[in-house]
């Protein structure tokens, strides 16, 4: 996280949360000073879900949580709106530890500020679509005409203008994710939590929903957590990710960063067979200017390298790179576009 992120642009922030399953589950953490080890909670017959977990997301980001099954990336999210009581540690939002909110507050935090969807629909079957999306305006007690009208707005918005009246069985594995997409999208969240979405999806489908996805928070512009164990749903979706491993986070940062600088073994691996040209920015491979030599054009910095590879391939000469002023900041050549373009994740 960059230190130079004001402390009002972050949405919500977790610090040294755990979740640990099993008795005196507080008590062993006092006696290990809240630190510790994997090994040493399974010796005293407890489950580390989470593990002294420290993050900030920012406001209109997607900031999305990864890891192999177990690795407690749905714990965590849960963890994050209360629906799993941590078992210690803060998670603040809008100012406020959510870990020691009375009941009531935290009801209406959920209620008008998160949304929430999940890898199971949980539509109410005897519900057509439009009185699903309007299910949470209902317990908010919005009246009849507004609560439709909003419904039916949300409804347009996930493309499904036209089945307001069918019923989840009426309705494709994808569609029923859209109407779960616009009921949790019907309080406003100021927040978004999404834990693994699509997986349920065929891979069609899931890629379908994958666009969607990204055209409404290019409109919505919500503040989001997404959970998944997709590297490749991953990158394509993410401003930052987030790793984890037997409950801890063991990186955080862009795709780019994680792939071209790993902390661990363990993230190396993870990203290995990962398309380097869909990940790569220009930026990553460019080297400095070299005066002698007449550049070929030029690309913005954070251009991926599979989208300047057939312009880059057929030139000789190098092509600039530029920044945000567009001042050349640097070169790629012909050679270190066809690095990339042929790396097999071969191990040393």
């Amino acid at each position: 996280m960059n230190a130079a992120v004001a402390a009002d642009a972050y949405s919500l922030i977790c610090k040294g949360v755990w979740k640990v399953f099993g008795p005196n589950a507080a008590r062993v953490l006092a006696q290990h000073d809240s630190k510790p080890s994997y090994e040493e909670l399974a010796e005293a017959g407890l489950i580390g879900a989470v593990r002294d977990v420290t993050l900030e997301v920012q406001q209109g980001e997607i900031f999305v949580i990864m890891g192999l099954s177990g690795s407690g990336k749905s714990t965590l999210v849960r963890c994050m709106s209360r629906l799993i009581e941590p078992t210690a540690g803060e998670v603040i939002f809008e100012g406020q530890d959510l870990l020691k909110m009375p009941e009531k507050d935290l009801i209406e935090i959920r209620r008008h500020k998160m949304g929430m969807v999940f890898q199971h629909f949980a539509l109410l079957p005897h519900l057509t679509v439009l009185g699903n999306v309007a299910f949470p305006l209902e317990e908010q007690r919005v009246d009849r005409p507004t609560r439709q009208r909003l419904a039916l707005e949300l409804i347009e918005l996930v493309g499904l203008k036209g089945r307001e009246n069918y019923y989840p069985r009426e309705l494709s594995g994808g569609q029923q994710q859209r109407v779960g997409i616009a009921r949790s999208l019907a309080v406003k969240p100021e927040i978004w939590l999404l834990d693994e979405p699509f997986s349920a999806l065929d891979p069609l489908i899931r890629r379908e929903m994958q666009d969607e996805f990204l055209r409404l928070q290019s409109v919505l512009q919500k503040t989001i957590v997404f959970i998944t164990h997709d590297f490749n749903e991953a990158i394509r979706l993410a401003d930052r990710i987030a790793i984890m491993k037997n409950g801890a986070i063991i990186q955080i940062g862009t795709p780019e960063e994680l792939v071209t600088n790993p902390a661990t073994d363990h993230v190396a691996e993870f990203t290995r067979e990962i398309p380097r040209p869909k990940v790569l920015s220009a930026r990553s491979v460019m080297v400095p200017v070299d005066d002698s030599v007449t550049l070929a054009g030029s690309v913005p910095a954070e251009t991926k390298i599979e989208d300047l590879a057939a312009v880059a391939v057929n030139q000789q000469a190098p092509i600039g790179v530029t920044d945000g002023d567009g001042k050349v900041i640097g070169q790629i050549t012909r050679d270190a576009v066809l690095d990339v373009l042929v790396y097999k994740g071969a191990k040393e």
